[in-house]
């Protein structure tokens, strides 16, 4: 089940494409602020993100600019060209104006996913670890891990690297692109998170810290 998160702070309009979607069977998650929509994000896994722009904290504009690899349609009752157009240059998938119909936002949205499906890509293994890199669920086992986007995007870059040491500075710009903010500080948390929830399963070691350098998996 695909997961879609709604970004729209009218209750109204949100529980109407909230009811539009769940008859099409799709699990979803609402946001009524820019700020809270981040928090989510960080937490969930979101195939797409339906957004509007005029927002409470941080507007849909900057939600676009801090968003990577997740696609975005922009439901907006700005219809001019020029806001269409920088809204789309700057990252977004799609753009809808408000009033809008309901079959035709289900198809901007069963486009978007057939495209992110044509771009799936083969799992990660090492060991008995397996990274869904579709789901971005974890396996150790038959055991399913659930990961925060920022887990994942460690973890990726260190199964792709598995005998390499990555730097501190070379982990933060790699997952720069698929993550949200995260500093050297906010990175030591998520490695120890991470090796939390895989002693949940296994006793095994996974992730090994070079001190002074980085992290890098354990052989």
């Amino acid at each position: 089940m695909k997961t879609i998160l709604v970004v729209e702070d009218n209750i109204d309009i949100n529980n109407l494409i909230k009811e539009v979607l769940k008859n099409e069977q799709y699990r979803v998650i609402s946001s009524y602020s820019g700020t809270e929509a981040l928090m989510i994000l960080e937490k969930e896994n979101i195939d797409l993100i339906l957004l509007d722009l005029m927002l409470p904290g941080l507007n849909g504009e900057e939600i676009i600019k801090r968003v990577k690899n997740i696609p975005i349609i922009v439901i907006s009752a700005k219809d001019s060209l020029e806001d269409k157009v920088n809204v789309l240059l700057n990252g977004a998938n799609d753009y809808i104006t408000k009033p809008f119909d309901s079959a035709e936002l289900l198809a901007r949205i069963k486009v978007q996913l057939r495209k992110e499906e044509n771009k799936r890509v083969k799992d990660l293994t090492y060991k008995d670890l397996i990274l869904k890199q579709d789901s971005h669920y974890l396996y150790i086992g038959n055991q399913k891990v659930s990961l925060t986007r920022t887990e994942y995007a460690i973890l990726k870059q260190l199964m792709l690297n598995p005998k390499k040491v990555i730097t501190k500075t070379k982990l933060l710009e790699e997952i720069s692109d698929e993550t949200l903010d995260c500093d050297e500080n906010a990175l030591k948390v998520h490695i120890s998170n991470l090796r939390k929830k895989i002693k949940t399963i296994t006793p095994d070691q996974y992730i090994e810290s070079v001190w002074g350098i980085g992290f890098k998996m354990y052989d």
